[in-house]
């Protein structure tokens, strides 16, 4: 019998390796230095801070919008007619829209009676009585002015006792309620500064105090 060779033959005349050699592994790489290590911790702030800066300016854009409007706002001025004749509490006031380019839509007026020195009185609000406007509707237009009265003495009584005696330690304000004009979605409070009666002009006059 013919010895048996051993090894397999791969190719004529040629036979496979017994122990094939195995493959070398790659070397671990090296752990990242410091200075890269730095370089990725700067950039990583870099882009948190990026992302802060334009959240910042775009909250700022947004509220430097809602100012602007905001500061568009009509804003109305009060003034008084001279007390000639009868009580201080009977006179008319005036109201005018001092923004230029904006009205004052859907208006409503009401008087106050902050206190009145030494009576014990509380605040008190009243609608406005004979409001009267420049053209139709509730709407003052910019530069138009309304007339309207406060029907105080129904707060304090009448006939009133010493009536200009307590005109003199009252002091009264105004309410007012109108459309936002731009948006139309709300409405606008405003109060205006107190008043008292001058008494230092004459005739004597509703004079406001500065704010």
């Amino acid at each position: 019998m013919a010895r048996q060779r051993s090894g397999k033959r791969t190719r004529k005349g040629a036979r496979a390796p017994a122990n094939p050699p195995r493959r070398q592994s790659r070397p671990p790489l090296p752990p990242p230095s410091l200075k890269r290590e730095l370089l990725q911790i700067a950039s990583t702030e870099a882009r948190f801070l990026r992302r802060a800066l334009s959240s910042a300016v775009v909250l700022a854009a947004i509220t430097a919008a809602g100012w602007g409007v905001w500061s568009l706002r009509p804003m109305p001025s009060y003034t008084s007619g001279e007390v000639e004749v009868g009580s201080p509490f009977d006179v008319s006031f005036q109201m005018e829209n001092t923004n230029p380019w904006l009205p004052m839509a859907n208006l409503r007026l009401a008087c106050v009676l902050d206190h009145v020195r030494a009576s014990g009185l509380p605040p008190a609000l009243v609608e406005a009585t004979n409001v009267r406007f420049a053209g139709v509707g509730t709407t003052l237009q910019p530069g138009e002015r309304a007339t309207f009265t406060c029907p105080f003495r129904a707060l304090i009584g009448h006939p009133i006792n010493e009536d200009a005696g307590v005109a003199q330690r009252a002091e009264i304000y105004f309410r007012v309620r109108y459309d936002e004009p731009l948006l139309g979605k709300f409405q606008i409070a405003d109060n205006s500064a107190p008043f008292f009666l001058n008494t230092r002009l004459l005739p004597p006059r509703w004079t406001a105090t500065a704010r």
